[in-house]
């Protein structure tokens, strides 16, 4: 099992989906008809970059913790997988050079060892990553719902109707002026420290 920091980066960004959270909800039903000289609203619209947020030097600083955090707690899972996995090299590199030699009941004793230990591996690794992925859900959830608050906060405060974000939609141009991803990140660990503990989403 590969635990590392891809892994939690790629589901952190998936789950933020963070235009649908300014997006305002369009009423059902046909569309009323034009009116003639009728303002148009006055809309600002803005850029962001979420996976940004997970730079180790220059993202959120939150995510590195809560990763930190996470990986801690399955570190020994990680170890025992690495124990299994050399043990099973070792013997293997064994059967390989003593086969031609080996007496033939002593050599399938091996084989058949081997054998188990490539199944109790196969099936530890996956009960970890399933345990991992849900744990991952878990730990993320809460940062995931603090992101969303202030992003939205940093958009009223700005008078932003609309934020696209550029990881998750592609953008043919955009003017480097509408780009809010570095205000914003600097915004966000300014209120919230690396080391804060995160409110669980109600």
């Amino acid at each position: 099992m590969k635990i590392d920091r891809l892994i939690a980066a790629a589901a952190f960004v998936a789950a933020l989906a963070v235009s649908p959270a300014l997006a305002q909800t369009r009423p059902a039903g046909p569309a009323a008809a034009p009116q003639t000289g009728a303002a148009l609203p006055d809309s600002k619209i803005a850029l962001i970059y979420s996976d940004a947020f997970l730079d180790p030097k220059t993202g959120i600083a939150r995510f590195n913790t809560v990763l930190t955090t996470l990986n801690r707690e399955f570190q020994p899972r990680q170890t025992e997988l690495q124990q299994l996995q050399q043990k099973i090299q070792q013997l293997k590199e064994e059967v390989d050079k003593t086969k031609s030699v080996a007496e033939p009941r002593a050599l399938q004793t091996k084989v058949d060892q081997l054998e188990q230990w490539n199944k109790e591996l196969q099936r530890k690794g996956e009960d970890a990553q399933t345990a991992y992925t849900k744990r991952r859900g878990e730990i993320f959830a809460p940062l995931e719902e603090e992101i969303k608050k202030n992003l939205e906060a940093f958009a009223k405060q700005r008078g932003i109707n609309v934020i696209i974000d550029g990881s998750q939609v592609p953008v043919v141009y955009a003017a480097d002026s509408i780009d809010v991803t570095r205000p914003f990140i600097n915004d966000f660990n300014s209120k919230n420290p690396a080391t804060a503990s995160i409110t669980p989403p109600k």
